[in-house]
C-alpha cells in the first residue's frame, strides 16, 4: 500500500530578495497523458520535458502493468511502446495510483472499455477522495466498479467486453472526469459525446488530436460539445512537455510577496484553460510580464518576468474562472493575505474534494498565521495584510496535500516569524526540485 513514510517537518522564514532563474519542471496534467496515450498508440511515442515527480512514475509504473514498454533514457527524457487502443493486458498486482486522483482517474477510463480487470489503490489521502464522479460515467459504457463506501479506493474495475458509445454532460467542471471519458469512448464503436458547460482543461483533446484521433469540438446551447470518433488507430507521437504552470506559481508566488525580488521563469504554459492565476494576479496589479509568446508542443508558452509587488490589492475572482486555476488557489490565497484589501474566492468548492480539503486546510493554516479568513462550503474569503503584514509563527497541518505544503512554506519567507509545516514529504509528488530550486533562488528554507 503506497504512503509517504515518516512525516518530515520544514520551516520557512523571512527571506532576502528572491532572485535568479526559476526552471521549473515539466507540466504534470500533460505529463500524465503523454505516457498514457504514448501507451495506446502503435509504436513508439518519445516525451521529453516529462515531470519525474512521484504522481507521474506511478503512472508510467501502471502503463508497464498494463503491457506497455516504457523506458527512462536520461532526465525528462523517456519513450513509450504501445499496445494500441484497446490493447492492454490485465494487469498481474494491484495498480497503486500513490497520491495522484488525475492518474488514477484518467487510467480507469483507458481500461474502462477492455475486457480486463483491475484493481486500483493510492496513499492515504486519494483512498479518501470520490471516484464515483468517474465510475458513474463509465457504468454508462458497461463498465462495473466495485469500491469502498463513497465510491472510494482501493477498487476493482471491470471494462465492458462489449462497450457502447455514450453521450455525457459533466455535472461537474472536472477535466480528470472529461478525459476519462473520452479514453473510455476511444475503445467504444461510433461516437462519444461529451458536454460540459464550463470549459476546463483541454489538454486531452490537443493530444488526442496530435495522436491522430478525429476529435470535433464546438460549442453550442448546452456549452462545449465534444465528439470523440471510437477505435482510431493513435500514432505515435514525439511530445515536448512544457513548464507547469501549477508548479511555476510557488516561486511565482514568492518574488511577488518578498520585498527586492525578481526573477525569470521561462517556457511556462499559457494554455488558456490553465491560467487562470496569471489573469488574477495581474488583475491584482501584479509586476509580471509575459515574453516572448510562443507555441511549443502544441500549447502555448511565455517567459515570465516576476518582480516584488508591494501594491497588490484584493480583488473578487470571478467564480468562472475556477477551473482554469483549480490548482493555485491555495498559493492565492497567500497571495491575497500580502494584499491590501479583500480577495474574494467564490464557486470553489472542487477544492473540498482535492488532495486535501484545501479550504479547511489554508482557512486553518492562514488563520494560525494571523490572517482574517472566512470560508463556506463554495467560497474563500481572506482579508488581506498588506505587504510584510502577516504575522505568521504558525505550525500549519499539510493533511498529505502537496500544494498546502508549499503555498505554507512561501508564506513563511515574507511572514514577521517563520512558518513551519508538519510534513513537506507530499511536496515529491508533484515538485521534487521544489526544496533546492527555492533555496538557489534565495529562500530560507530549514
Amino acid at each position: 500500500m503506497s504512503g509517504h513514510g515518516q512525516a518530515r517537518p520544514m520551516t520557512s522564514r523571512k527571506s532576502g530578495a528572491i532572485k535568479g532563474l526559476a526552471l521549473i519542471p515539466g507540466d504534470k496534467s500533460i505529463s500524465h497523458r503523454a505516457l498514457i496515450f504514448g501507451a495506446m498508440a502503435v509504436g513508439e511515442t518519445k516525451i521529453t520535458g516529462l515531470l519525474e515527480g512521484q504522481d507521474v512514475l506511478d503512472t508510467a509504473k501502471a502503463m508497464r502493468a498494463f503491457g506497455a514498454e516504457v523506458t527512462r533514457h536520461g532526465e525528462g527524457a523517456w519513450s513509450v511502446h504501445g499496445v494500441g487502443v484497446g490493447g492492454f493486458r490485465e494487469p498481474e498486482d494491484v495498480i497503486d495510483c500513490g497520491n495522484s486522483g488525475t492518474g488514477v482517474r484518467l487510467i480507469m477510463g483507458t481500461m474502462a472499455t477492455s475486457p480486463i480487470t483491475a484493481t486500483f489503490t493510492g496513499d492515504a489521502s486519494l483512498r479518501k477522495r470520490p471516484m464515483g464522479r468517474v465510475t458513474d460515467p463509465l457504468s454508462m459504457f458497461g463498465t462495473r466498479a466495485w469500491g469502498r463506501k463513497g465510491g472510494r479506493l482501493p477498487m476493482t474495475v471491470v471494462g465492458a467486453a462489449d462497450p457502447v458509445p455514450v453521450r455525457y454532460a459533466l455535472p461537474v467542471a472536472s477535466a480528470q472526469v472529461k478525459s476519462a471519458v473520452l479514453l473510455a469512448g476511444l475503445n467504444a464503436p461510433g461516437e462519444t459525446v461529451v458536454i460540459e458547460r464550463e470549459p476546463t482543461r483541454d489538454h486531452s483533446e490537443r493530444m488526442l488530436v496530435g495522436f491522430g484521433a478525429r476529435l470535433h469540438v464546438e460549442k453550442g446551447a448546452e456549452g462545449h460539445i465534444i465528439t470523440l470518433a471510437g477505435r482510431p488507430e493513435l500514432k505515435p507521437q514525439t511530445v515536448a512537455v512544457p513548464r507547469d504552470p501549477s508548479s511555476a506559481a510557488f516561486p511565482v508566488a514568492a518574488a511577488l510577496i518578498v520585498p527586492g525580488s525578481d526573477i525569470s521563469v521561462p517556457g511556462v504554459s499559457q494554455n488558456l484553460t490553465r491560467n487562470g492565476l496569471y489573469r488574477t494576479l495581474a488583475e491584482m496589479g501584479a509586476e509580471i510580464e509575459f515574453l516572448n509568446q510562443r507555441e511549443e508542443g502544441g500549447e502555448p508558452v511565455a517567459d515570465l518576468r516576476v518582480r516584488f509587488s508591494d501594491r497588490l490589492k484584493g480583488i473578487e475572482v470571478p467564480p468562472d474562472r475556477a477551473p482554469s486555476m483549480i490548482d493555485e488557489y491555495p498559493i492565492l490565497s497567500v497571495i491575497a493575505a500580502f494584499a491590501e484589501g479583500t480577495t474574494v474566492m467564490r464557486g470553489v468548492k472542487e477544492l473540498r474534494v482535492k488532495e486535501s480539503d484545501r479550504i479547511d486546510a489554508m482557512a486553518r493554516g492562514l488563520e494560525a498565521c494571523g490572517v482574517r479568513v472566512e470560508e463556506d462550503e463554495d467560497t474563500l474569503i481572506v482579508h488581506g495584510m498588506g505587504a510584510g503584514g502577516v504575522p505568521g509563527g504558525a505550525s500549519c497541518a499539510v493533511h498529505l496535500d502537496h500544494r498546502i505544503a508549499m503555498s505554507f512554506l512561501v508564506c513563511g519567507l515574507a511572514a514577521q516569524a517563520p512558518v513551519t509545516v508538519d510534513d513537506a514529504t507530499p511536496i515529491a509528488t508533484s515538485f521534487p526540485l521544489f526544496e533546492g530550486l527555492m533555496r538557489d533562488l534565495g529562500a530560507e528554507l530549514i
